[in-house]
């Protein structure tokens, strides 16, 4: 791999972008995020993402897979930039940066899709390490589309783009949709909303028809307006001393519920789904 010019000033003008990109605000302004660490940017490059630009420590270029990365990297013309460990961390968000860091844009497209069979709806959700977790679970268990109403974390902040661990490259993500839309993008399916201790239970719903199911926050639950979707409630039932679930395990015991029923209509095995 070639050699690139070392960048060691946090005033250099591509380390300014970047760290601005940890504000909403210009994340969206740009229609780009930062993507950290090895096996994110594998996913990315597997799923034939290309980033914008990608920055690396001296130290990654000796392992084999980070060498291999910068190499396809390369390859495909990605604008690449060695920077010092110090540079690095002021990039960073994480205490312990790995070496990679990169500027990935966003999906140009953001609209909800039509007819589709399994949607995730998160509400008023606001922890990033638990929508990450959720956004990899609903990558997992076949999701067709990711809604998240205006309440929510955005789905691009850094922390939530770890946690997804390169979930963000194959999902469709439809970012802070308004009720109105929310509501057109139910018609013709059924609504499912998760609740502590009402409801049905989780393995008794019929999945297997158009689906979505709709997550609310950690701390209040679902918000005002979702009270006023015409959804049922479903639940899982838990010993009387737990009070609720971390939201992230919640969704991913129904997503793959919903995931393992639609498998059986297929003509494979369920074990065989998403190969």
């Amino acid at each position: 791999m070639a050699k690139h010019e070392l960048i060691t000033s946090v005033s250099n003008e591509n380390v300014r972008y970047v760290r601005s990109l940890h504000r909403r605000g210009d994340r969206a302004a740009e229609c780009a995020y930062i993507a950290e660490g090895l096996r994110t940017l594998e996913e990315a490059m597997q799923a034939r993402v290309r980033p914008n630009m990608l920055f690396y420590t001296e130290e990654v270029t000796g392992q084999e897979r980070a060498g291999a990365l910068l190499a396809a990297a390369q390859e495909q013309e990605v604008l690449l930039k060695q920077v010092s460990q110090q540079v690095m961390a002021a990039m960073s968000g994480t205490v312990t940066p790995s070496g990679l860091l990169a500027v990935v844009p966003m999906a140009a497209e953001t609209a909800i899709p039509d007819n589709l069979g399994f949607l995730l709806i998160m509400d008023a959700l606001r922890d990033p390490g638990n929508v990450g977790a959720i956004l990899r679970s609903a990558l997992a268990a076949g999701v067709d589309a990711v809604i998240t109403t205006t309440g929510t974390v955005d789905l691009y902040n850094p922390k939530v783009v770890r946690a997804g661990m390169g979930a963000h490259f194959r999902l469709k993500l439809c970012l802070a949709q308004d009720w109105a839309a929310v509501r057109g993008a139910l018609q013709g399916m059924q609504l499912w909303i998760a609740r502590p201790r009402t409801g049905k239970c989780y393995w008794e719903v019929d999945w297997c028809r158009p689906s979505a199911l709709l997550i609310g926050g950690e701390a209040h639950g679902v918000s005002s307006e979702a009270e006023y979707l015409a959804g049922s409630d479903v639940m899982i039932p838990m010993r009387q001393e737990v009070e609720s679930l971390n939201a992230a395990i919640a969704a991913s015991i129904m997503l793959f519920e919903a995931s393992r029923q639609r498998s059986m209509t297929r003509e494979e095995a369920p074990c065989g789904f998403g190969t």
